[in-house]
């Protein structure tokens, strides 16, 4: 399956669903913010409705009260009028207020939601997608989606009803100038309907773009020893020039077609005033309007087109929190390809793996494994060797199943290993990788993490364990012990350490079988014998599967499986996998 967020909804019936239906599946994450909106938009049609009531009533007071001499009608109506900008004013601030807090409570939602889809996916989706295009998703395009929802929502509901309102206004004060007022707006509705899927186009890219920029820099800097050690500052610093250039001219197309609008809006609203003034001003002086109807008509044209000016930067916001939207939709709406299903019982239980007509393939379609079937026995040591890229760390990780395979059935116990929870697989398969990842913590941190069993144990009732499993003698490589510190980068501690440490936090779990994977390869041979003795103290009935290139290593192993070209083949001994391995490296 393809976990590839860049090419995953680029088919063409994903294309249809842009506008609408993004929008829809947006407002469906703020179901627990309706009562809270509900105030806020009753506060914003208040806010709106008020000034919209100013222009009828600065007209009625010039037509009654100053052409007419009556200036006490003036304060009247002019108490009148401050009182409904004031009241206007503390409705605007509600709003804003209980905005603000829905804006902040639902970036924290929508990140916890990401981010507990990322935890949900599978391996295979972190192999086919740049850790800092994920991060810039939930930080970036989530603050985006966050910064229209609590600055730009309601103001973008508040000019539609005003400029809806003011255009009413205009309609029923004098028809015949209304409608002439308003012509210039279905040009504008037209403009914006033919333009807006470029600036969400347009949009997007920039924000892929920034997505890309933080995988460089990302990369850069957790490689950084190498680079320094090979010298090649040079070539990151073109890399991330290039990068950042291509950023560079995102942003700017996206500010482009961003502010594409405004002017556009400015143009076609002073169109609209001239037709005002022009045709106002003609129906005076036939006698069919008044100074006071031309003050309000004035004043609505004005409440109607210059919230348009608003509009144009308010639906740009829009389509950018739109095209945020779409790239955080397209995590949220995957699915783990490792489901859970049922599975009955195979009668054999001396088996605890076995592999039937298993094949396997990656994403980009090269099949790595053909056809392979074995059973691994329990108690036994199992090695699997062969030339790099045969298939050895893929056999294990279809053990482990970090993926299914694409034909066949992989057995647990007798059972399909996909009706196993994760949490029964993780307790049952332990697994040491060649490279292994520490956690920012201490070392007691780090040999705990996932152990359910043992996550509440005392330091001293862990270390008598560690004594009755022989893992003491390599905690005491540490001098610190179990309150050792360690970082994610590993600063300060060796890869063999890190391997200790991994070795340590896969063996105190005590699994029913345990994978090897080039587990010794940073580890010295006297280590090395002491980890094979660590081994040998775990229960009898645990399996284990080597995978090494160091013959010396599977010299203790019952069965030796050859890897190579997507093969399988049980050799008969030592001598044979040697001239197997041998052969094997000829020919590759």
């Amino acid at each position: 399956m393809s976990y590839n967020l860049d090419t995953l909804h680029e088919e063409k019936k994903e294309k249809k669903r842009l506008g609408f239906a993004s929008v829809k599946s947006l407002v469906a994450h703020m179901v627990e913010e309706k009562k809270i909106l509900l105030v806020a938009f009753v506060a914003m049609v208040i806010a709106a409705l008020l000034n919209l009531a100013g222009p009828i009533l600065i007209g009625y007071a010039v037509d009654n009260y100053i052409q007419t001499g009556k200036y006490h009608g003036l304060v009247i109506f002019g108490s009148i009028l401050l009182g409904t900008y004031i009241v206007a004013l503390v409705a605007g601030y509600l709003q804003t207020r209980l905005m603000g807090g829905v804006g902040q409570r639902m970036l924290y939602t929508l990140r916890n939601s990401v981010f507990e889809k990322l935890q949900d996916l599978p391996y295979d989706f972190f192999n086919q997608n740049k850790t800092g295009d994920l991060i810039s998703r939930i930080n970036n395009d989530t603050d985006k989606i966050n910064q229209f929802f609590s600055q730009s929502l309601m103001q973008f509901l508040r000019v539609i009803l005003i400029m809806v309102g003011a255009g009413i206004f205009l309609v029923s004060i004098f028809w015949k100038l209304g409608l002439a007022a308003l012509s210039p707006a279905i040009i504008i509705w037209i403009f914006t309907k033919l333009i807006s899927p470029w600036v969400k186009k347009k949009n997007a890219e920039s924000l892929k773009s920034v997505g890309n920029l933080s995988s460089e820099v990302q990369e850069s800097l957790n490689n950084f020893k190498v680079v320094v050690a090979f010298n090649r500052r040079d070539y990151f610093r073109q890399r991330f020039a290039f990068v950042n250039r291509k950023n560079y001219s995102a942003a700017v197309r996206a500010g482009i077609a961003n502010n594409i609008f405004l002017p556009v809006y400015t143009l076609f609203s002073n169109l609209g005033l001239m037709i005002v003034l022009t045709l106002g001003i003609y129906f005076i002086s036939v006698g069919e309007f008044t100074v006071g109807l031309l003050i309000s008509f004035v004043a609505y044209v004005n409440s109607f087109y210059n919230p348009l000016r608003q509009l144009a930067s308010l639906w740009a916001n829009f389509q950018t929190a739109l095209a945020a939207w779409d790239r955080i939709r397209r995590i949220l709406d995957l699915e783990n390809n490792l489901p859970r299903v049922g599975s009955k019982s195979v009668d054999d239980t001396a088996t605890l793996v076995s592999f039937r007509d298993v094949s396997f393939s990656y994403p980009n379609g090269n099949e790595v494994l053909h056809n392979i079937n074995f059973n691994l026995r329990k108690g036994k040591i199992y090695a699997f060797v062969g030339p790099t890229g045969g298939g050895k760390t893929t056999t294990a990780s279809l053990i482990s199943r970090l993926y299914d395979p694409t034909k066949g059935t992989v057995l647990l116990d007798g059972k399909d290993i996909r009706s196993f929870s994760a949490a029964e697989r993780v307790k049952r398969i332990g697994f040491i990788l060649q490279d292994p990842y520490l956690f920012s913590g201490t070392i007691r941190d780090n040999i705990l993490y996932g152990n359910e069993e043992y996550k509440n144990i005392r330091n001293k009732e862990l270390e008598k364990i560690f004594h009755d499993t022989g893992l003491e003698t390599l905690l005491q490589r540490f001098e610190r012990g179990l309150d050792t510190k360690v970082n994610d980068a590993g600063d300060g501690i060796s890869l063999g350490q890190k391997q200790l440490i991994a070795f340590m936090r896969a063996v105190l779990r005590k699994p029913d079988l345990l994978i090897l994977d080039e587990a010794t390869a940073n580890i010295d041979t006297v280590t090395e014998q002491l980890l094979d003795e660590i081994i040998r103290k775990l229960p009898t009935e645990t399996t284990k599967v080597i995978i090494a290139h160091r013959l010396n290593t599977i010299a203790n192993a019952d069965v030796i499986y050859f890897v190579n070209t997507g093969n399988v083949t049980r050799a008969g001994s030592l001598k044979d996998a040697v001239d197997m391995l041998m052969k094997g490296k000829m020919a590759s």
